[in-house]
């Protein structure tokens, strides 16, 4: 089977950081590009940022500009979501996802998707 499988997240204190990882399964992530989105309460899932497989990162929400960064470990077939200075309007539900080429910001280009992880930002 072909999946994504997300890990990390959790609680965490405002200002705090947040690792989270996207792998692969049954396929390799390195020709794909992997875009991320979260969906917050009472809202709309939103595109947040996408790394390509040949490309830099591209975001697609201002507000996490300088906060969260995308890498990728190959040997591992992992991609990593590594959010700083988090803050509470970061609290939602973060999934990652393939595309078979290149990074867009609609879910409909995408292939396959990780199960959800929350991640909560609070005091």
């Amino acid at each position: 089977q072909l999946q994504l499988v997300e890990s990390g997240g959790g609680l965490v204190q405002p200002g705090g950081s947040q690792r989270l990882s996207c792998a692969g399964s049954g396929f390799s992530l390195d020709y794909y590009a992997i875009g991320w989105f979260r969906q917050a309460p009472g809202k709309e899932r939103e595109g947040v940022l996408c790394i390509g497989s040949s490309y830099g990162t591209t975001y697609y929400t201002n507000s996490v500009k300088g906060r969260f960064t995308l890498s990728r470990d190959n040997a591992k077939n992992t991609v990593y979501l590594q959010m700083n200075s988090l803050k509470p309007e970061d609290t939602a539900v973060y999934y990652c996802a393939a595309a078979d080429i290149n990074c867009s910001g609609r879910e409909d280009e995408y292939d396959y998707w990780g199960q959800g992880i929350q991640v909560t930002v609070s005091s």
